[in-house]
């Protein structure tokens, strides 16, 4: 099915060509898988993709299919941008997989959709068209650990299901790509590496009057490494506070014990998910960023971080070594003592914390998400039969 529509697109986009008529694609845009405040970074990479797709795109119609929880926001304001929304609720996962499977490509069907573009990992099996897939890392192979009993099949069936039947896949960084290539035996040149962007919101920030209190965006969940940073920050007393933000799911009540049994209540706050227009306040307000994760496919707080001009520490693993270069104070996440020297680093160390506020931005203005969105274009443009033989 997927090479006779590759077949069937490329043979079309052929003869278009030969007349000198520019052919304008139906783009469809599976965001299925969005529950706003409750998928953490993707929800960043979409809306931003999104936007900035609008921004140099008023050529290709795009037909952005939501769920219930998500809000008429999320598809630009553009007469090129449709919203198709779907009657479920992505919370209920089991249905929202069986509607991604059936439903959605009859929709897709009835729209004339030339390519589905599936930004969450998971896309339709059989999808009618031919179909792109974003890998933004593959967490539930590198630490089966710490997912659900009931979680990780679905994990490891869906995303190996994605992998193999999209015609395309896009990886948000050289080393998720190399975890495609490794763990599913996939041809080479069906992967192309397209970086996330950052907002341009960030170089902006006026940093004149930071505050005693150091910066960590992630959600709350265990290969994020809240618990040795916490450890680590208590280690001895400290004259500044520790602020983590992100979605809170069950782990989160784990974190929230551990503070209160190291007596660090009044030390660190633990805000949740909140909008990004605080986000990014904080951003402005605080002395620096730190990012202790075990394993990442990008790393976006990182550049967010290096954007805004903040002395940014991180862990050093090699998506992150990719994202910030030299931009940042890397450190051992798997050592408490070197966790602990790296808050000390980036918050006493007067030259490494002039140097990096200089360099970070300077290596972050490299990511934009118009950027990111002509290179995904590129992917979703090609022509299928040029795809294919290139693989």
């Amino acid at each position: 099915m997927g090479e006779v529509c590759r077949e069937v697109l490329g043979l079309l986009r052929e003869r278009v060509g030969k007349l000198g008529i520019l052919a304008k694609l139906r783009i469809g845009v599976n965001a299925l898988f969005l529950i706003p405040g409750g998928v953490s970074g993707t929800e960043i990479y979409l809306r931003e993709l999104l936007a900035a797709l609008a921004r140099i795109d008023s050529e290709n119609q795009y037909f952005v299919f939501t769920n219930r929880e998500t809000g008429r926001d999320l598809v630009p304001d553009q007469p090129n941008f449709i919203c198709r929304p779907q009657a479920l609720r992505a919370r209920f996962r089991t249905a929202r997989i069986l509607w991604e499977q059936t439903l959605l490509p009859l929709d897709a069907f009835r729209c004339k959709i030339d390519v589905l573009f599936n930004p969450g990992f998971t896309a339709p099996v059989f999808a009618g068209c031919p179909s792109v897939t974003v890998f933004h890392d593959l967490l539930h192979l590198h630490q089966p650990r710490n997912f659900h009993w009931f979680e990780w099949p679905f994990w490891r069936v869906m995303l190996w299901i994605a992998a193999h039947r999209s015609d395309r896949l896009v990886a948000v960084s050289s080393s998720a790509s190399a975890d495609l290539y490794r763990f599913y035996g996939l041809p080479q040149g069906c992967v192309t590496v397209v970086s996330n962007g950052v907002e341009r919101a960030f170089f902006d920030l006026d940093r004149s009057a930071a505050e005693d209190f150091v910066l960590c965006v992630s959600a709350i969940l265990p290969h994020k490494n809240h618990a040795r940073l916490i450890r680590a920050y208590g280690q001895r007393e400290r004259n500044f506070r520790l602020v983590l933000v992100g979605v809170q799911g069950p782990y989160a009540s784990e974190i929230e014990a551990l503070i209160a049994t190291l007596g660090l209540s009044k030390k660190i706050q633990m805000t949740g998910w909140i909008p990004r227009a605080e986000v990014h306040d904080l951003y402005r307000r605080a002395r620096a960023l730190i990012y202790p994760s075990t394993f990442e496919g990008f790393g976006l707080p990182v550049l967010e971080g290096m954007a805004a001009g903040l002395p940014v520490a991180c862990s050093d693993i090699p998506s992150l070594r990719e994202v910030a270069g030299d931009a940042s104070f890397f450190f051992n996440p798997a050592v408490d003592d070197d966790v602990a020297a790296a808050l000390d680093r980036i918050v006493l160390d007067a030259p490494l914390r002039a140097r990096l506020a200089a360099e970070g931005p300077l290596r972050a203005r490299d990511f934009t998400w118009e950027r990111t969105a002509r290179e995904t274009l590129n992917v979703l443009t090609a022509s299928p039969r040029a795809s294919s033989a290139s693989a």
